[in-house]
C-alpha cells in the first residue's frame, strides 16, 4: 500500500507537468484576441517554458541527486503551481512569458524526480518497469488530455483559468509528497560538479533556442548554422569536462551502451513524430473541419487512450519479449500510421480518423515506454536523477524538433501551393499575405470576400484548404520516414534484454561504493 501511494504522487506530478505543455497552447488565439498579444510574443509564451525547462534539466537532475529527490520534487511543484497560478492574473504578454519562464524553472526542478524515484522504490525489473509503464501512460494521456480539459475551461471560464486550474493539482502533489514520499538526505558530502552545471545548461539551452528560432530565421542561415556549432561545441566541452571531473554530473561512459543511446534516440524519435503530428492534427481539426478548440481535444481521446495502453502494456511486454522487439514494433506501427496519414482529406470520415490514432496512439506508447524503461535499467540508483534528466530531455528536444521541422516543411507547402495557386486570382497584396502566413487568415480571407464576391471567395478558401492538405501530407511523410528510421536503428542497436541490472553502471568503478536505492 505504501508503495501505491508513492507511485499515485509520482503519477500525480508528471501528469500535471505533461497536462500543461498541450493546455496552454489552446490559450493562444484568445490571448491574442484579448490582450493583443503578437505572433512572435505568443511564440514566447510557449517557448520561454521550452527553453528554461530544457536548459536546467540536466542541472535539476544532478542536484536531485546530490541534494535530495524528494526535496526537489517538492521545491519544483510548488514552484511551478504557484507561477501558474500568477499568470491566471497576467496582464500583459511581458509578465505571461515571465511566469512561463518561471514554470520551466520549476517543471525542471520536479520532473526529473518523478522517474528517477519511481527507480528507487521499484527495483526489480518486473515492477519497475510496470509502474513506469504507469508513468509513461500519464504523460501521454497529459498532453492529449490537455486540449481536451484547456478548451472546456476556455468555453466556460476563458483563458485565466488554464493557468489558476494548474495550480490545485500542483499542490495536492506536494501535500501528498510531503505525506507518502519517504524522507532522505540527499549525497550532500559528494561535491557539486559546478563545471557540468554550467556547460550543460548553456548546451541545452543553446541548442533548444536555436531550433525555436530555426525556422524563423531559416535552417541554413548564418544564424541557425552558428547556433548548433555553438551548442555542438559546449557538448563536447561538457563531455570532456565530465570525463575528467572526480564527481562528474553523470559518467559520459554510459552512452556507450546501446541500452541507453539506442533507447533514447527512440524515445527522441518517438517525441519528434509525436509533437510534430499534434501541431498539425490540431489546425487540421479547428480550421479544415471547423470544430471547436474542446471539439478538437474531445476528438484525440482515441489517441490519448491508445498511448495509456500502449505504455501499460509495452513495458510488460518488453519484460516478457525484449525492448528491441517492442520499440522496433512500436516505430513500424509509428511509421504505417503517418503512412496511412497522407492520404487524409479534408472530409475523412471521423471514424477512419479514429482508427488512424489507434494506430499511431498504440505505436507511441509501445516504443517511449519500453525504451525509458530501458533507458533507467541501464543507470545506477545512485545517479538515477539525471539519468531521468537525460531520458526527459530526449523528449523535450524530440518534442521541440518536431514541431520545428515538421512545422517548418508544413509552413512551407502551404507558402508554396498558395503562392502558385493566387497567380490567378486578383486580389488586393494585403489578402494575398494574409493567406499565405496562415490557414485561418486564408479562411478569414474567404469569408470577408464571400459577401462581395462569392466565387473569388470559393476560390480562395479551397486554395487554402487545397494548401493545407498539401503541407500536411508533407509534413506526415518526414514522420513516417524518421520513424522508419527510428525502427531501423532500434532493430539494429538496441538489446532485446539487459544485460545487468544495472546497479553498477553509470558510477566510476573507482570508488568502491555499492549504489543501493539511492536518494529519496
Amino acid at each position: 500500500m505504501k508503495r501505491l501511494s508513492i507511485l499515485l504522487t509520482l503519477l500525480l506530478a508528471a501528469f500535471a507537468v505533461n497536462l500543461d505543455t498541450t493546455m496552454v497552447n489552446v490559450a493562444l488565439p484568445d490571448l491574442s484576441r484579448q490582450l493583443h498579444v503578437s505572433t512572435e510574443r505568443l511564440q514566447w509564451i510557449v517557448d520561454a517554458y521550452n527553453l528554461v525547462f530544457a536548459a536546467l534539466l540536466l542541472s535539476a537532475g544532478s542536484l536531485s541527486d546530490r541534494l535530495g529527490r524528494r526535496r526537489m520534487l517538492i521545491v519544483g511543484l510548488f514552484v511551478f503551481g504557484t507561477a501558474s497560478l500568477i499568470g491566471g492574473a497576467a496582464a500583459n504578454s511581458s509578465e505571461l512569458i515571465a511566469v512561463r519562464a518561471a514554470m520551466g524553472l520549476g517543471s525542471a526542478l520536479a520532473f526529473p524526480a518523478t522517474l528517477s524515484l519511481i527507480l528507487g522504490a521499484f527495483p526489480k525489473r518486473e515492477e519497475r518497469a510496470a509502474a513506469i509503464g504507469l508513468w509513461g501512460a500519464a504523460a501521454g494521456v497529459a498532453i492529449a488530455l490537455g486540449p481536451i480539459v484547456g478548451g472546456w475551461l476556455l468555453d466556460v471560464f476563458g483563458w485565466p483559468s488554464i493557468f489558476v486550474a494548474i495550480a490545485p493539482m500542483a499542490y495536492v502533489a506536494v501535500l501528498c509528497a510531503f505525506r507518502f514520499l519517504p524522507k532522505a538526505r540527499g549525497e550532500s558530502g559528494r561535491p557539486l560538479d559546478i563545471s557540468g552545471l554550467v556547460t550543460s545548461t548553456l548546451a541545452m539551452g543553446t541548442l533548444v533556442f536555436t531550433i525555436i528560432e530555426a525556422p524563423s530565421h531559416g535552417w541554413g542561415s548564418s544564424r541557425t548554422v552558428l547556433g548548433f556549432v555553438v551548442a555542438a561545441g559546449l557538448t563536447a566541452l561538457f563531455i570532456d569536462r565530465e570525463r575528467r571531473s572526480g564527481a562528474p554530473m553523470i559518467d559520459v561512459r554510459i552512452f556507450r551502451r546501446p541500452r541507453f543511446s539506442a533507447a533514447s534516440a527512440a524515445v527522441t524519435i518517438s517525441f519528434f513524430t509525436l509533437m510534430g503530428f499534434i501541431f498539425v492534427v490540431t489546425q487540421y481539426f479547428q480550421f479544415i473541419r471547423g470544430y471547436s478548440a474542446l471539439g478538437a481535444g474531445v476528438r484525440l481521446l482515441p489517441f490519448a487512450a491508445s498511448v495509456a495502453l500502449g505504455s501499460v502494456l509495452g513495458t510488460r511486454l518488453a519484460v516478457r519479449f525484449g525492448t528491441k522487439q517492442v520499440v522496433t514494433a512500436g516505430l513500424l506501427l509509428t511509421t504505417g500510421f503517418y503512412s496511412w496519414t497522407i492520404g487524409t482529406t479534408a472530409d475523412l470520415a471521423y471514424g477512419v480518423i479514429a482508427l488512424q490514432m489507434v494506430v499511431g496512439g498504440l505505436g507511441m506508447g509501445l516504443t517511449s515506454a519500453p525504451a525509458t524503461e530501458s533507458i533507467m535499467g541501464a543507470i545506477s540508483t545512485k545517479t538515477a536523477g539525471v539519468g531521468s534528466a537525460v531520458n526527459d530531455a530526449t523528449r523535450l528536444v524530440g518534442g521541440t524538433l518536431g514541431v520545428a521541422v515538421i512545422g517548418s516543411v508544413f509552413s512551407s507547402l502551404y507558402r508554396q501551393r498558395v503562392t502558385d495557386s493566387l497567380a490567378g486570382i486578383h486580389l488586393p497584396a494585403a489578402a494575398v499575405a494574409a493567406v499565405r502566413d496562415s490557414v485561418q487568415g486564408g479562411l478569414s480571407v474567404a469569408q470577408d470576400l464571400a459577401r462581395h464576391a462569392p466565387a473569388i471567395a470559393a476560390g480562395v478558401q479551397q486554395t487554402t484548404t487545397d494548401a493545407f492538405m498539401s503541407g500536411l501530407h508533407a509534413a506526415c511523410a518526414v514522420a513516417a520516414v524518421t520513424a522508419l528510421v527510428g525502427a531501423i536503428i532500434a532493430l539494429l542497436a538496441l538489446p532485446a534484454h539487459p544485460e545487468q541490472t544495472g546497479q553498477d553502471v553509470g558510477r566510476r568503478p573507482s570508488t568502491g561504493q555499492n549504489a543501493g536505492l539511492g536518494t529519496v
